[in-house]
């Protein structure tokens, strides 16, 4: 059941909720608020389907396949989710392809429906993906590629039609109480904002936001490739999506699926400071990529390659940041995608747009700030 919206004691404030970052997660907050009725607002400091952050690009991967069952009711709520958003939009943005994950420690995932498959059952499951020698893997027959290009757009379109603001190239500047009565201030390059919440997914620039958790974040320079479309050999049922993990990271790849190609990354790379544009690939660093995927998709045409860079922002434990600052209840954080957040952008939106409405959500609390022993805006160091 969805708690009510504010009281009438509210009405004076510009909105119920303030969203500040529009990528993945604070444009599905917005669209899971503006569907319960609440009066938000969102706002970004750069126009629509900039590069700068974590939420561009075709393609990202689902998966029940996780390291710990404390995920699981988050994935499940993160396939609910997108079967949501399939009934509003009329169409599905996820893909089923399969998938396969390696790993030198066997066992290292798991998840319902997923299981370890004996070596002599990977080129039956997935012809075209070549498993190092010595290596386990886990099958997850429900993994997949979202559209994630397409889903941001819908998220975006949905929301203004049920009647949220969105404001792009409008910067957020900071917070504060409101002087007389309740609420918070919100101060942009373009004004003031007056609201009874602040929903801070800001991405890379987390630790501008919240210094106060400043030392919890890192910042990382990401890199993927993607082959030409059109290869059989890199679409289901030859190739799902795939992980395998090296020491020098986790290679992880996506099938061609919805007409995009056959994409990889690795999940590691350089500290970044994102007030910097990512620098583009190098032909080196694509070179590099284009090794992988000729390692492990022996298959598939990889002589031109459209490279990409975006920044993942990194937490200690790889868990995001979701919830209330202990400090500033009415001042909601989602931060930290680790790199693995996009498939879960519509049980984010449900679960901010849960808390803002005053809603319990102890599922959440693997995720809250308090695991870094933060009460009062004093991180521990020790």
């Amino acid at each position: 059941m969805s708690a009510a919206r504010p009281t009438d004691a509210r009405e004076h404030l510009d909105a119920d909720v303030v969203v500040v970052g529009l990528g993945i997660h604070g444009s599905a907050t917005v669209l899971e608020c503006a569907l319960r009725g609440l009066r938000v607002i969102g706002i970004d400091r750069f126009e629509p389907d900039h590069t700068r952050g974590s939420s561009h690009g075709a393609t990202r991967m689902i998966r029940r396949a996780y390291p710990s069952p404390v995920w699981n009711p988050l994935v499940d709520r993160a396939y609910s989710g997108w079967d949501r958003w399939a009934g509003l939009a009329g169409r599905s943005f996820v893909h089923t392809t399969g998938g396969l994950y390696a790993h030198a420690r066997p066992g290292s995932l798991q998840g319902p429906g997923c299981g370890l498959l004996d070596r002599d059952d990977f080129t039956t499951v997935m012809p075209s993906l070549a498993v190092p020698a010595g290596y386990a893997a886990v099958h997850d027959p429900n993994a997949g590629v979202v559209e994630a290009a397409q889903a941001l757009a819908f998220a975006r379109s949905e929301a203004a039609a049920r009647g949220a603001d969105l404001r792009f190239g409008v910067a957020y500047q900071g917070w504060r109480p409101a002087e007389e009565g309740d609420g918070i201030v919100v101060d942009t390059d373009a004004g003031t904002i007056t609201t009874a919440k602040l929903v801070l997914a800001v991405g890379p620039w987390a630790a501008e936001a919240v210094p106060e958790l400043a030392g919890i974040f890192e910042v990382w320079r990401i890199l993927t490739v993607t082959a030409r479309a059109g290869q059989e050999v890199a679409a289901a049922p030859l190739l799902g999506s795939f992980s395998v993990d090296l020491p020098e990271g986790l290679v992880f790849g996506l099938p061609e699926a919805g007409g995009h190609g056959l994409k990889l990354g690795v999940d590691a790379g350089e500290v970044w400071d994102p007030a910097v544009a990512p620098a583009p690939p190098t032909e080196e660093e694509i070179d590099h990529l284009r090794s992988l995927l000729q390692r492990f998709v022996p298959a598939a045409d990889v002589e031109h390659l459209d490279a990409v860079a975006c920044l993942y922002t990194m937490t200690p434990d790889k868990r995001f940041v979701v919830g209330a600052l202990p400090w500033a209840p009415d001042v909601l954080l989602a931060a930290a995608c680790s790199g693995h957040g996009f498939k879960f952008g519509p049980a984010i939106g449900e679960a901010l747009a849960d808390l803002v409405q005053g809603l319990p959500r102890p599922d959440l609390d693997f995720l809250a700030v308090e695991r870094f022993g933060v009460a009062d805006g004093s991180l521990e160091t020790s």
